[in-house]
């Protein structure tokens, strides 16, 4: 295990459309052990593997409470519903933004082990996902905000209420 760098905004990789796994490798298992590791000592819910520099279509997830899970080549069916909230990324580091989402949606994927599985999530579990998501095909939650904060004038709001 080891703990990957972590492309910030501007990177061109940010940018690319990720590719498909075809086959979990022992190199997949580790990258994904890595992006857990990488995770976690940034204090992160999720991670996609473009954030360490790999095109693939793999994230991980914890959320904290329930829900650890490994994504890999994951497809949103039904999305339903709006929720509005506040999103962070590791790659957009020093800023959060107001980003609207679904709230609730089902997801296909592929386990580390191959196995195909299927869930529902919602609320904060469902932002997550999406926001990883966008994350394989090119898109950061910049992108999608209704206004960016930086992190500084967040914490200069809060300790004046």
């Amino acid at each position: 295990m080891a703990i990957r760098n972590i492309r910030i905004d501007r990177d061109p990789i940010l940018r690319k459309k990720s590719k498909e796994v075809s086959e979990i490798t022992p190199r997949v298992k580790e990258l994904i052990s890595d992006m857990y590791e990488t995770m976690y000592h940034e204090n992160g819910v999720g991670i996609a593997a473009v954030q360490v520099g790999i095109l693939k279509r793999i994230v991980v997830i914890d959320d904290r409470e329930e829900n650890k899970l490994t994504l890999i080549n994951p497809v949103i069916k039904n999305p339903k519903g709006e929720q509005v909230g506040m999103e962070g990324c590791l790659s957009v580091p020093q800023k959060q933004g107001k980003v609207k989402r679904y709230s609730e949606l089902e997801l296909e994927y592929m386990d580390e082990d191959g196995n195909k599985k299927e869930i529902i999530a919602s609320e904060f579990l469902a932002t997550v996902i999406q926001h990883e998501l966008d994350h394989l095909d090119g898109i950061l939650y910049s992108d999608r905000a209704e206004e960016m904060f930086d992190l500084e004038d967040l914490e200069d709001i809060s300790e004046e209420e």
